[in-house]
């Protein structure tokens, strides 16, 4: 198969693991054919409407949701549908750029990556390309080369799904009867990240994952994802789709609120499957704490053991150069 210039060596880096796939316990398994599921939709006029009953029914459908789902989506959210068209363009235009000028031109803080450089074995490879990039990051005109139209939509958009992260963080706190200030404390613009995801279509398998099964280490995500599907995620011990709505942003737990709501809230695992025949284009914004802000829960007896984010960090970056994989949370159970 002929990857295209602008396209990352995918297929050159994944053939490589492939062949060393007989020395290692790495099919994919469980991926074929399954029904696609709605997540629980949010209409988030409700927390806007002056109706105290609208409100307290709009809080406890994103509260019960994030205890048995996970993840939910939500419509009126605030974010204009026409910025999320503009950022979508930018997003494409720029992963149309050469392969060449994405890797090694220093574009957005040097904060290109594809495939999975410590992957040992096909069941460990990101079939995709992304941009991670720190919000601090995200104002400096320096870092965007000759994208300069992508800067301005850029820093609209991080400033709007910041507002809306905080949101409905700080809805979840005051669901478990704690000040929605607790969490502006701990999260600020300066720690969190936009990601900007592009997967190629990929025509040697339908059981490839575009992104490995994880989960997010942050304390929640919004993903704006286009029509083409793929994420998948973890319910009731078994995979199931996600039905794309592009009018919706999806919103998941991460596992900082997992262990600060002492796993009221769950941080689900979920994935992205490669698509044969179509690109797929998605963006996700992180809201995360600073690196040395303390992680305790909510309510005691506690879980889990204090840790900060840094210590969080550092924890996956140890496990996945040992063993090749996140481990998570249960590295910090009492």
């Amino acid at each position: 198969m002929m990857i295209e210039s602008w396209n990352p060596p995918l297929l050159h880096d994944y053939s490589k693991l492939s062949r060393l796939q007989s020395n290692h316990d790495c099919s994919n398994d469980g991926v074929f054919m399954m029904e696609e599921l709605e997540l629980p939709m949010i209409d988030l006029n409700g927390l806007k409407s002056g109706d105290e009953r609208e409100m307290v029914k709009c809080e406890n459908a994103i509260a019960k949701a994030s205890s048995e789902w996970g993840f939910f989506q939500v419509v009126n959210h605030g974010v204009s549908l026409d910025l999320l068209r503009k950022m979508r363009k930018e997003q494409m235009k720029l992963f149309k750029a050469p392969f060449e000028m994405k890797a090694t031109c220093g574009l957005l803080n040097n904060s290109y990556r594809w495939g999975n450089s410590t992957a040992t074995c096909p069941k460990q490879f990101n079939w995709s390309e992304a941009f991670h990039i720190p919000w601090t990051k995200i104002s400096e005109a320096a870092s965007y080369g000759e994208f300069t139209t992508l800067r301005e939509v850029m820093v609209e958009y991080t400033t709007s799904m910041q507002d809306l992260a905080k949101s409905l963080a700080s809805v979840l706190v005051r669901k478990l009867d704690h000040k929605d200030s607790e969490i502006g404390e701990i999260c600020n613009e300066n720690s969190c990240f936009l990601r900007l995801n592009h997967y190629p279509s990929c025509q040697i398998s339908q059981e490839i994952f575009g992104l490995v099964p994880h989960t997010d280490s942050d304390f929640l995500t919004v993903l704006h994802q286009d029509e083409v599907g793929g994420l998948q995620l973890m319910k009731d011990s078994k995979w199931v789709a996600v039905k794309p709505n592009q009018n919706a942003l999806i919103v998941n737990i991460g596992d900082l609120f997992q262990a600060w709501s002492n796993d009221v809230y769950k941080s689900v695992e979920h994935k992205v499957m490669a698509n044969g025949k179509k690109e797929r284009f998605s963006i996700a914004y992180f809201l995360c704490p600073s690196y040395d802000s303390i992680i305790g829960t909510c309510k005691e007896p506690s879980i889990y053991k204090k840790f900060t984010f840094g210590e969080y960090r550092y924890q996956i970056q140890q496990d996945v150069e040992l063993i090749g994989h996140k481990v998570g949370l249960s590295r910090f159970l009492q």
